[in-house]
């Protein structure tokens, strides 16, 4: 089952799988509707900036896949974080977004509007659209993950 820690707020079509971990190490997370966490992708609020802890947001339609790993404050709408991606604590995502396979961003700065980090050497360029909302992929997992796996319930 998905691992959970300490104060995590999900909407109700977001999609977390059994093997995510999702914790609130330093303060709350707070994420929008129609993200998609996978297999052994890994959230944590590991932003320190106070004794209380910040917030971490979320925003929607993002895509955290197999085994990322995202620590970001503030994450905008529509990023994907690629397969054994890794985002640092001081780096803030804005929108449309896409992280690559095995690729960092780990510097203090904001990442620009629909750039794209990808390659052995971390190249980036700034794509002319966002990527592709897939909805259709999160309605498929909402249709099939309860035929496969016990859902928790959502508490208030």
């Amino acid at each position: 089952m998905a691992e959970v820690l300490s104060c995590v707020l999900t909407p109700k079509w977001t999609v977390v799988h059994p093997a995510a971990e999702i914790r609130a190490t330093n303060g709350p997370i707070v994420m929008a509707e129609n993200n998609n966490v996978e297999e052994l992708a890994v959230i944590e609020n590991l932003v320190y900036r106070n004794p209380d802890g910040e917030t971490m947001f979320i925003g929607r339609d993002n895509v955290f896949e197999v085994s990322s790993m995202v620590q970001a404050a503030r994450i905008g709408n529509n990023n994907v974080f690629g397969v054994r991606c890794f985002v640092g604590p001081q780096t803030t995502v804005t929108n449309g977004c896409s992280v690559g396979v095995k690729c960092r961003a780990t510097m203090k700065e904001v990442l620009p509007e629909n750039v794209v980090i990808y390659g052995e050497t971390q190249t980036r360029r700034t794509a002319s659209e966002p990527p592709l909302i897939q909805s259709g992929q999160l309605e498929y997992l909402r249709k099939v993950l309860p035929s496969f796996h016990y859902l928790a319930k959502r508490t208030s």
